[in-house]
């Protein structure tokens, strides 16, 4: 991943609606939400709502897809990923071991992160 990239989901998130809205997306995952039911569990205005959306589409974050008169909306989970990988990709290199006991002191599931040892 390009740091241009990752610079652009990291703006489409740093409102906190958006980031509320990508995780309602990745809790429904891999099926999405139409719009309205986005808006009735955020408790935003459809048209607030429109706003972010448009700003986490672009980003590629979510895709988009027409369904009958509705758009469904779903949380493009391997971008997640794959930012996640990019910021933890080189985390302590030179000591992929004390990565780990930060990894261990974060309370993060084992598996969540992508792998640094080079034996797992």
């Amino acid at each position: 991943m390009e740091s241009k990239t990752a610079a652009s989901i990291f703006e489409a998130l740093s409102s906190e609606v958006r980031l509320d809205l990508f995780r309602l997306l990745v809790k429904n995952a891999p099926n999405g939400l139409v719009a309205g039911d986005i808006a009735r569990q955020l408790g935003i205005p459809s048209t607030n709502l429109s706003f972010h959306l448009k700003a986490v589409v672009h980003s590629g974050l979510v895709t988009v897809e027409k369904e009958g008169r509705f758009m469904r909306y779903k949380a493009n989970i391997a971008l997640m990923l794959e930012v996640i990988a990019y910021l933890t990709a080189e985390c302590c290199s030179a000591n992929p071991g004390e990565c780990q006991r930060f990894r261990v002191a974060s309370g993060v599931l084992p598996g969540i992160l992508p792998s640094i040892l080079p034996d797992r």
